[in-house]
This record gives C-alpha cells, sequence and structure tokens, in this order.
C-alpha cells in the first residue's frame, strides 16, 4: 500500500513537471520568436523557408532604432516617470494606509469606504474631466503632472492597509514607551515589516506607468517629452514592413519590467504572507 501511494506521487510529481514544461515552452515561444526576428536582417525575414534560427544575425535593427529621432530620449522619460511615479505612490499610499490602519480618529472607517468606492469607478469616466483640470492648471505636456496623480491610489492603500492591520499593535506599543513618535513607528517599524507588499506594489506601480500609453498620448504633444510606447505606436505606421526594427523595439520595452521583476521577486512570497506578532 505505501508504495503504491509512493509511485503515485512520483508520477503525479513527473506528470506536474512535465506540464508546467510544454505549458512554459508555449508561453516562450512568442517572446523567443521577438528575439529571433529582431537579429534577422531585412532581407531574412521574408526568406522561404522560414528561418527559425536567423543564420546571419545582425544588430541592424537595434542601432537602425537607436538612430531614430527622440528614441532614446523616449527611453530616459519612461525610466523617469515609472521611477517617480512608482516612489510617489508607494509613498503616498503607505501613509495613508498607516494613518486607515493604525491611527483612531473620528470618520476613519466613513473615508476609507469612500477611498474604496473611487476603486469601482472606471478611469474613463473621469479621463475627459481630469484632462480639462490638467490643461486648466496648465500642467499638460508636462512629465511632472503626472506625479499628482499617483497621490490617490485605492488600490495601493488597501493592499497595504490590510497588511498593516496584520501587524500587532504591540509593536506600536513598546515603541510608544521608548519615547518614538508616529514618524518613527511608521518608518522604523511599519514600513520594514510591509517591505514584502511594498515591493509588489512597486512593481506593479512601475509597470503600469511604463507600459501606459492612454493618458500620455492625450496629455503629451512635444515629441521630446513622449514616453516609449507612444514612440512604438508610431513606429508602427511608419515601419509597418519592417518587423525587425518593431521587434527590437518591442524587446527593449520589456527588458526593464524584466530586470526590475527579477530583481524583487524574492519580496513577492513575502508579500502575500501575513505577519505580526501571535497572541
Amino acid at each position: 500500500m505505501m508504495i503504491n501511494r509512493k509511485h503515485r506521487q512520483i508520477w503525479g510529481a513527473i506528470l506536474f513537471y512535465v506540464l508546467g514544461s510544454l505549458v512554459a515552452i508555449i508561453i516562450m515561444i512568442p517572446f523567443l520568436w521577438m528575439i529571433v526576428t529582431s537579429l534577422k536582417s531585412k532581407g531574412a525575414l521574408l526568406s522561404i523557408p522560414v528561418e527559425w534560427i536567423p543564420k546571419k544575425p545582425s544588430l541592424d535593427a537595434y542601432k537602425k532604432i537607436f538612430a531614430l529621432q527622440d528614441f532614446s530620449s523616449s527611453i530616459l522619460n519612461s525610466f523617469y516617470l515609472a521611477v517617480t511615479t512608482s516612489l510617489v505612490q508607494i509613498l503616498s499610499a503607505s501613509m495613508a494606509a498607516y494613518a486607515f490602519s493604525k491611527i483612531q480618529f473620528k470618520g476613519r472607517e466613513s473615508l476609507f469606504k469612500v477611498y474604496l468606492a473611487t476603486m469601482m469607478i472606471p478611469f474613463q469616466v473621469v479621463f475627459i474631466p481630469l484632462f480639462i483640470v490638467m490643461s486648466s492648471l496648465k500642467l499638460t505636456n508636462n512629465l511632472n503632472a503626472f506625479l499628482l496623480l499617483q497621490l490617490f491610489n485605492p488600490f495601493a492603500i488597501f493592499m497595504l492597509r490590510q497588511k498593516m492591520m496584520t501587524i500587532s499593535d504591540s509593536f506600536i506599543e513598546a515603541a510608544i514607551i521608548d519615547g518614538a513618535n508616529q514618524f518613527q513607528i511608521f518608518r522604523k517599524i511599519i514600513l520594514p515589516l510591509s517591505s514584502g507588499i511594498l515591493a509588489t506594489l512597486g512593481v506593479m506601480a512601475f509597470m503600469g506607468s511604463w507600459n501606459d500609453y492612454l493618458f500620455p498620448l492625450v496629455m503629451l504633444s512635444d515629441k521630446k517629452k513622449f514616453t516609449l510606447p507612444l514612440i512604438l505606436s508610431a513606429l508602427q505606421g511608419q515601419y509597418s514592413s519592417d518587423y525587425n526594427l518593431l521587434m527590437a523595439g518591442s524587446l527593449i520595452s520589456i527588458l526593464p519590467i524584466l530586470i526590475v521583476y527579477m530583481f524583487a521577486q524574492k519580496y513577492f512570497r513575502s508579500g502575500l504572507q501575513i505577519g505580526g506578532v501571535k497572541g
């Protein structure tokens, strides 16, 4: 009986890893094809039979795309927005979450419910009023104006509040006895114990800002301030037949996200765990 059970566990594990490997391969095929296509010359793109592995790999597509006007500046613009908006979002959301979870004040729960209610409003509904407000304040065509939009993020506040509520009040009480003020408690106790969810939200904020297309499309008109998604969209119309060029640009656009995820993935598991003091 024990031997049969052990055999079933072994075969189950083998089947799990085989199916997992097949799914991973299927998911990786488009990414690998993107890399292969970006390394082909323009003549090899239309060759028959199809070259799954380029006979003469070429970096001409990468040289050409970086030689395009405003492409390099668009990468810097996207990187600047992704980093700064992520920092602003995490800082503002963590401070609001701390207030909603650990500071007692009148109307706290009612105000938090209002915050949650805003999550049900689609962005498309407030898009035009937001543009009118930004235009009235003369904040259009300004990269720094995007930072203002990150001061209010109900989803990040909700996630951080849920995490901070699992942190035992014993930590805060001990810190108060030692003479710590609210800012010191927030900086030295709450933030370190919430590092996992902070890293998770940071990566999500970075990805959202890096891939954002609609709002920069409306808010920016100066090509020197265009973000990478806007430049790549323009390439699709101007170089629609240069697939190697388009694939090179697409590959460049996803590399920063992969790098950020690789460095932050170790925090994801701890971000999903509930911590605190028991008893």
